[in-house]
């Protein structure tokens, strides 16, 4: 009997680190994503200014406005999932982003992203959902939310409408404000121009 709740708790405790070492790697495999994003909007190719104009050619006015708040919400988010703090408000940065991108850039240009130049929605799909999965099943043990019990009380489908109702409103609300997108040239346009 000793043998076998000695077996039981060690594999109790193997799959409770599996779990940690699991969420581990997918919050920092989303936050490598994000922060690689963030940062290239802000200092790579045409920096600030050409992720500006970028959002402006989506019909995101004023451009430059949002060049910085999707900048700065993937390097936000992409600190918190490093950090796994406050996990479910990440996870809604993730989405948000994520589906406005999703809306305005990938929509209607089919699934595979590597069909250029049209970038299909599957790469945006999945981030999406990543930040829903981690929103609400939470950062995990190894973080500081797992050492917050005020914090573990968001896990679970706190967590689930923090992140995917958070990010999705936070989304929808941003492209009603501003989002004007452009209209598609016709054909007698492009003959007669």
């Amino acid at each position: 009997m000793i043998l076998v709740n000695a077996h039981h708790a060690l594999v109790a405790t193997q799959s409770r680190s599996a779990i940690n070492f699991s969420l581990l790697l997918l919050r920092f495999l989303v936050g490598a994503i994000f922060l690689a994003h963030g940062i290239n909007h802000i200092f790579r190719g045409g920096k600030i200014a050409g992720t500006g104009r970028w959002f402006e050619s989506l019909g995101m006015k004023p451009g430059v406005l949002h060049a910085w708040m999707a900048s700065l919400t993937e390097i936000g988010a992409a600190a918190l999932l490093f950090l796994g703090l406050l996990t479910p408000f990440a996870g809604a940065g993730v989405v948000g982003v994520m589906l406005v991108a999703w809306i305005t850039n990938h929509r209607g240009k089919g699934f595979f992203v590597f069909h250029r130049p049209t970038e299909g929605w599957e790469y945006v799909m999945t981030l999406t959902f990543l930040g829903v999965v981690i929103g609400a099943l939470g950062p995990g043990h190894w973080s500081i939310d797992g050492h917050v019990h005020a914090l573990r009380q968001l896990w679970g489908w706190p967590g689930f409408a923090i992140s995917a109702g958070g990010g999705g409103l936070g989304a929808l609300l941003l492209l009603a404000v501003y989002w004007r997108p452009p209209k598609p040239v016709t054909e007698s346009e492009t003959a007669a121009g």
